[in-house]
């Protein structure tokens, strides 16, 4: 594990910001506090929303934490296609009661906003999702003291975040719930892409950087696996959603194990980018026909999603999850960190035993 990463965690296990409400303060303090890195989510947040998490979250630990921010979307949509899309879901919005959101609601998520705020009150942690900010973005930040990392779904984008200058990257293999963090969405991202374990590999080996291994990790014999290919953390999202501090709808944590949602997919049904999440009615009735339009699509189904929630029907819902999803468990989040680290240091136990038998 790099020097840095070392100071800034007592375990190498990361709670990954999860957009929409999920990673709340209470989550990245309870992380924090237990000895992980915990992380808030700037994303579809006000500045002054991020700001005020950032304060909430100082007054309930000392412990480093992160932010995470999404990265401008270039306008490469098709109004058509939008168009087309949102005359299919008409019925979802009859059905529910609700409007349909404005796809022209904005693109770049308060970005600037967001940095100036992140630079005049500095953390300790700052990562990007969707895209690679610019070089001076993260000089300035590591001026100010922050570390920064930025995710990369293949080999030839983590040494796109090392020319950039970011100080670690983080690794997403295809089996990581939410929106996979592609620095340029495409047809082809549909359902491509690396799994993990090969994913950590070919990065290591493309560039110097730190690693944290983010995709479908539940159980800290996982984490063992990531760190021996050379990761130097380990990110868990899915882990974290059941925790009680978890900012999730009670049913998205019922789904986890609900044996009514067996599988996960990637979909732009919900958003137009691809993100992982439990197969449910809406997924399969609108998945094949989403276009390549986020943030449109986002803005678009989002009084659906809303509306789908307050009437407690999760086949409306979002319902991100990773591959590893029946495996979560009903724990404290600082309790599931102890559980993690201890699952962790018996397989690093097991590990060594073996190979000095060889």
């Amino acid at each position: 594990m790099s020097s840095v990463l070392t100071d800034l965690l007592h375990h190498p296990i990361v709670q990954a910001p999860m957009a929409g409400g999920v990673s709340v303060p209470q989550l990245a303090a309870a992380v924090s506090e237990a000895g992980g890195l915990g992380f808030l989510a700037a994303g579809y947040k006000t500045a002054d929303g991020m700001y005020q998490e950032i304060k909430q979250l100082r007054g309930l630990t000392a412990r480093p934490f992160g932010v995470n921010v999404f990265m401008p979307q270039p306008d490469q949509a098709d109004p058509a296609a939008v168009e087309v899309y949102a005359e299919q879901l008409a019925g979802e919005a009859a059905w529910y009661e609700t409007e349909l959101g404005d796809p022209e609601a904005g693109r770049d998520d308060g970005y600037d906003v967001k940095l100036a705020v992140l630079l005049d009150n500095p953390v300790p942690v700052v990562s990007f999702h969707f895209g690679v900010p610019d070089p001076s973005v993260l000089e300035s930040l590591r001026r100010a003291g922050t570390f920064t990392l930025v995710t990369a779904t293949t080999a030839e984008e983590a040494l796109a975040v090392q020319e950039a200058g970011a100080d670690a990257v983080i690794a997403q293999g295809i089996e990581a719930g939410g929106h996979q963090g592609t620095h340029r969405d495409s047809a082809e991202n549909d359902g491509s892409g690396i799994g993990l374990l090969s994913l950590v590999a070919q990065v290591r080996e493309a560039v110097r950087l730190p690693i944290v291994a983010a995709g479908g990790l539940m159980r800290g014999s996982q984490i063992a696996a990531v760190l021996a290919a050379g990761a130097s953390a380990a990110q868990l999202g899915t882990a974290f959603l059941a925790t009680p501090e978890s900012g999730a709808h009670p049913l998205h944590k019922q789904a986890l194990t609900d044996p009514l949602f067996v599988r996960t997919e990637l979909t732009r049904a919900f958003s137009g980018r691809p993100a992982r999440g439990l197969v449910n009615r809406f997924m399969r009735e609108h998945g094949p026909y989403a276009p390549a339009a986020y943030p449109e699509i986002n803005h678009l189904t989002s009084p659906l999603r809303k509306a789908a929630a307050k009437a407690k029907d999760p086949q409306g819902m979002g319902l991100w999850a990773g591959q590893g999803h029946r495996m979560a468990r009903d724990l404290p989040a600082g309790r599931l960190v102890e559980v993690l680290a201890a699952e962790l240091r018996e397989a690093a136990t097991a590990l060594s035993t073996q190979g000095g038998g060889r």
